[in-house]
């Protein structure tokens, strides 16, 4: 008699589905094909949601929470600001199968469910980053200047994670001091 196999869960499908979006976008998460990779019927996953589009958006809340979130939370625990601002670099810079969830949410922006997850989740970091920003001493304008040019050197680091992977460091001291430069660079005042 052959072993039962486990029910699968929520979250067994909404993983498989972020792995299917790395692999071959937001067209990728679909039931039939994250079925046949689970060794499931679609009746396993219509347990779980309604539709394929229910899937997604399970998915792209799973990953709202996994890399946002959670980030958050993990770098409040430090107690001044460019302790979080340095936690928090490091942390993302060293994540790169987050930099490939983001490029492929980023190359299916126009899928309104998509474009609703990416403004609200950009909204919130650069304002999580802003508010590191201020309590540094920086007017509002200019942390949230700060704010958007951090996050856009994180966006940037995912695209040459996927593009030019050479261009970035492999050894973790040298990724130590690409965070030390950034979190310098960034809270660097200018003289007037």
């Amino acid at each position: 008699m052959a072993a039962k196999r486990p029910r699968l869960t929520r979250a067994d499908w909404t993983e498989a589905a972020l792995a299917a979006l790395v692999e071959g976008g937001v067209a990728a998460v679909a039931i039939e094909p994250l079925a046949s990779k689970l060794g499931a019927t679609k009746g396993s996953a219509y347990w779980h949601f309604a539709n394929r589009e229910e899937l997604l958006r399970a998915t792209l809340e799973r990953w709202e929470q996994d890399r946002t979130d959670a980030t958050i939370e993990l770098v409040d625990a430090e107690p001044d600001p460019v302790g979080r601002l340095r936690a928090l670099f490091s942390a993302v810079y060293h994540s790169p199968e987050s930099a490939q969830v983001e490029l492929a949410l980023l190359s299916a922006a126009t899928n309104p469910t998509v474009q609703q997850t990416l403004e609200r989740v950009t909204e919130r970091r650069i304002a999580y980053l802003a508010e590191q920003f201020t309590q540094l001493g920086f007017p509002l304008d200019t942390a949230r200047r700060r704010a958007v040019l951090a996050y856009s050197t994180y966006l940037g680091n995912a695209h040459l994670r996927r593009s030019a992977p050479a261009t970035l460091p492999t050894e973790p001291r040298d990724w130590a001091s690409v965070v030390d430069d950034a979190l310098h660079t960034l809270s660097h005042r200018l003289t007037e």
